[in-house]
């Protein structure tokens, strides 16, 4: 039998509101780099916007001012937005830090990820766009490969498939980046050791 709706659970129309009538919050304690900006605009142009921003009766961000830095960088007039009068001053600061900081508390099946990035790698996909970077992806792909517990006939085929996918992604990347070197080339340059986190693109 399906769960009884808390009928305490106020359910939000989405309203389209205008950028320009949109004033961040000051105590917005989320920053966000230009690159990250550009991350979230190339996101929306080719996902859509599909994450609305949250608003109160003033329009004030409550969550959501990544978005809207985005939205301004592309040209958009206005944007999808969730306004959360029901709740109080100190209901939306609270919940200003909840909607980041409970995105970041996900973790990451490394498993199924390194799945994904292989099925978007096979069909050029732009990893970009997920928000990955380019050492991230690698990182995953290797780190699979390397997994122990498999059995020792089929390590070297894993490890070798993962190599070909991390360099398909690699080449890839230097193509749309405008490098002229080929996938081989690209093989010999060095990827960072960076640390791979869920990110919460508020």
């Amino acid at each position: 039998m399906p769960a009884q709706q808390d009928p305490a659970i106020e359910i939000v129309p989405v309203e389209t509101v205008p950028v320009a009538r949109l004033r961040p919050y000051a105590g917005n304690a989320r920053t966000h780099s230009r690159k990250q900006i550009r991350q979230i605009a190339e996101s929306i142009r080719r996902f859509g916007f599909t994450n609305p921003v949250l608003i109160s009766h003033d329009d004030e961000i409550i969550a959501g001012h990544g978005r809207v830095e985005a939205a301004k960088l592309i040209g958009l007039a206005g944007v999808p937005a969730l306004r959360l009068s029901h709740l109080d001053a100190t209901q939306r600061r609270a919940y200003a830090l909840a909607d980041n900081k409970l995105a970041l508390n996900a973790e990451w099946d490394s498993a199924i990820l390194a799945t994904e990035f292989r099925a978007l790698a096979d069909v050029a996909f732009d990893l970009d766009l997920t928000g990955f970077s380019l050492p991230e992806v690698e990182l995953v792909l290797e780190a699979r490969a390397a997994t122990p517990g498999e059995a020792a006939g089929e390590r070297p085929s894993r490890r070798n498939g993962a190599a070909a996918h991390a360099l398909c992604v690699r080449g890839c990347h230097l193509l749309r980046s405008g490098d002229g070197r080929g996938a081989a080339d690209a093989s010999d340059q060095p990827g960072d050791e960076t640390t791979m986190r869920a990110e919460a693109t508020q």
